[in-house]
């Protein structure tokens, strides 16, 4: 790593065919003839660069970075292209809103908290995602932006958010790296080193930090992220695919850390909630998705709740295994059946597409 500039930088030379043994013109640091010149006074080396990437004047860095702003909340950016701005990109679907954002985001002294309470509060961002047939065949992408955005949430944010939902999430700042819950043994399956634990699972509270803190390991990334499009980390990737498919349904009914987040948001519903099944369900809806449930919606939920309610009283060893994922402890004051129950009420909530789709 390059941690200071040479006090006498090297020569450089253009290699003829690539060569190392035929060097050309010597040749020294600089920017590219077509773009503006580097600030006046500005040393020829990084810090130069830097000062001239977010020169007012250039005409890149501000655009492309409030571009993937855009992109995040709207699922796709003003210029969709957001990995190429290039003659081979395609144009902008608002220039004028694009410049003006760039412009705006310079003028706040690159700001970038202050451009994400601009863009969340927009008219744009704030209107209902709901369209109809017209709406859909005119503008199908909704690059007019006729209806707000609506768009799956990312995997890490999947992830944080059921932590947070159900109170687990650790918001500890910094630190090493952690390795949070992954099916045992697959590291080794995929290693030529076989027969040796290669994969040691975090404990306690390590478990529960947000994604970004996650253990990444390219040959092997996580199952439940890239089920929800997370990118190997291969290379880099400026715009995630988006799909929708019955293995994101079975991760976040089946996986072992949505199970126990799914376990911690029932206790919640049952200390927090309220007397009866309709206000623990209805605490849980709003806590997962800001808003009250609708008639309908309670009486589906409470009929699963009360199915399984039966099920699992009649069945304790089934509610002890459903209630065993994860690490953290259960509380054991609150009766087995009963907490089974309402964890597979919160697993309900927890899939539910409003909740992982922000829209």
């Amino acid at each position: 790593m390059v941690m200071r500039e040479r006090e006498k930088p090297r020569d450089t030379f253009i290699l003829l065919r690539g060569s190392y043994e035929k060097p050309g013109d010597k040749v020294t640091a600089g920017v590219p003839a077509f773009l503006p010149p580097l600030p006046p006074g500005a040393p020829a080396n990084r810090l130069g660069l830097a000062q001239w990437l977010t020169d007012p004047n250039h005409p890149l860095t501000a655009r492309v970075a409030v571009n993937r702003y855009w992109q995040s909340y709207f699922g796709t950016g003003l210029v969709k292209t957001a990995e190429d701005f290039g003659s081979q990109g395609e144009a902008p679907s608002h220039p004028e809103l694009l410049d003006w954002l760039a412009t705006e985001f310079t003028r706040t002294g690159w700001d970038v908290k202050a451009m994400q309470r601009l863009i969340v509060t927009s008219a744009a961002y704030r209107q209902q995602s709901q369209s109809s047939p017209a709406l859909r065949e005119r503008d199908p992408e909704n690059r007019l932006l006729a209806r707000g955005p609506r768009v799956r949430l990312a995997a890490e944010m999947i992830r944080d958010q059921a932590l947070a939902i159900s109170g687990l999430l650790n918001e500890k700042m910094g630190g090493p790296a952690v390795k949070p819950y992954q099916p045992d043994g697959l590291w080794e399956q995929l290693s030529a080193f076989q027969g040796r634990k290669l994969f040691e699972r975090s404990k306690g509270a390590d478990l529960w930090r947000r994604s970004v803190y996650s253990f990444w390991k390219r040959t092997v990334p996580p199952p439940s992220m890239t089920v929800f499009d997370a990118p190997t980390r291969e290379f880099c990737v400026i715009r995630r695919p988006m799909s929708s498919t019955p293995l994101q349904a079975l991760a976040l009914l089946n996986d072992e850390m949505y199970i126990e987040t799914a376990r911690l948001l029932a206790e919640r519903m049952l200390h927090e909630g309220g007397a009866t099944p309709a206000a623990r369900l209805a605490y849980a809806f709003r806590l997962a998705t800001a808003r009250t449930p609708s008639p309908a919606e309670t009486t589906i939920l409470e009929a699963g709740l009360n199915q399984r309610l039966a099920q699992y009283r009649a069945d304790r060893a089934a509610a002890e295994k459903l209630l065993s994922a994860g690490e953290a402890p259960r509380d054991t004051s609150l009766d087995i059946g009963e907490l089974a129950a309402y964890t597979t009420a919160a697993s309900v909530i927890l899939n539910l597409d409003e909740v992982i789709t922000r829209q």
